[in-house]
């Protein structure tokens, strides 16, 4: 066999291993976190009993679901949180479901001198998810609800 033939074998081959060990990190990767099913309820006060805001989200990651953090606002107000901004915001509590998925659920008490400064309309939460791994997922409208008295 000639040196050519036998470098170009040497040369396919090791490009061929390339392409397969880039294939299987690609599949086997570290996958980011995801948020679904997110939906929001806003009860108002009523007759001395307190309201509440409740957000509550499927949160999945192949390493498993650390946090989710929430935060609410108002559409009027022109808002626009970012993921950096989502970081030092209150956390939802989150229950296993399985080792990859929780289910999130974040509430907050409204009493009636809360509510009546609430501005009237629809309201966006937007939630950022963090795996096991360190892996994030940020959802900028991630529900929304009506504030409506």
């Amino acid at each position: 066999m000639s040196k050519r033939v036998l470098v170009s074998s040497i040369v396919g081959v090791v490009v061929l291993g390339g392409v397969a060990a880039g294939g299987l990190a690609t599949a086997y990767g570290a996958t980011e976190p995801t948020v679904a099913n997110g939906s929001a309820r806003y009860v108002a006060p009523s007759g001395g009993s307190a309201g509440a805001l409740t957000f509550t989200a499927d949160v999945s990651d192949d390493s498993g679901v650390r946090g989710l953090k929430v935060i609410a606002w108002p559409v009027s107000s022109k808002l626009d949180p970012t993921e950096d901004d989502l970081r030092d915001v209150e956390s939802a509590v989150c229950r296993s479901v399985s080792a990859e998925k929780a289910r999130c659920t974040y509430t907050v008490k409204v009493t009636e001198a809360e509510a009546a400064e609430l501005p009237r309309g629809s309201w966006h939460v937007s939630a950022l998810a963090t795996a096991k791994d360190g892996g994030t997922a940020f959802v900028s409208r991630a529900a929304v609800f009506d504030v409506t008295r």
